[in-house]
């Protein structure tokens, strides 16, 4: 039996592991500040398509979170959009950085309190004198929201 050739499909083909989560920072000129996969792909090295791929599924999902943003006060809107059998939730902070999880499994509580962690670390970003906003996130940064992740996603 021949294997259809999935390249060349339409629709990306957004494949992730059990558990995995990808997070991202997003300015609001709809640029890409901050981008994490959770957990970490160790001992094998991340295909940059695949995750290409799933930028595009999260950068798509901005138009749903630019019109939800108006019919709320809440600056967690939940599940904003679905790819398949992947959820994408969303944060957007006073200044229209959005943040935005695409992930498996549906806890609404978990992913809560992350983006309220993330949102708290980030205003500390912010108050820091030495960082210019557009510049690289600090690597401190990265860690912390890989740590947040680890403790509220396993």
């Amino acid at each position: 039996m021949r294997r259809p050739n999935l390249a060349k499909c339409a629709v990306p083909a957004v494949v992730m592991s059990g558990g995995t989560c990808l997070f991202v920072i997003v300015a609001p000129d709809d640029t890409p500040m901050y981008d994490a996969e959770f957990p970490e792909a160790r001992g094998k090295q991340r295909e940059d398509t695949l995750h290409l791929n799933q930028l595009t599924v999260v950068h798509a999902a901005l138009d749903m979170i630019d019109e939800l943003v108006w019919g709320t006060q809440a600056m967690h809107l939940k599940q904003v959009d679905r790819f398949n059998d992947y959820l994408v939730s969303g944060f957007v902070t006073a200044g229209h950085v959005r943040f935005m999880l695409l992930h498996e499994a549906k806890n609404e509580d978990s992913i809560k309190s992350f983006f309220n962690d993330v949102y708290e670390l980030y205003i500390r970003l912010l108050m820091n004198p030495f960082f210019t906003v557009g510049s690289k996130m600090p690597n401190s940064f990265d860690q912390r929201i890989r740590q947040l992740a680890k403790r509220y996603f396993g």
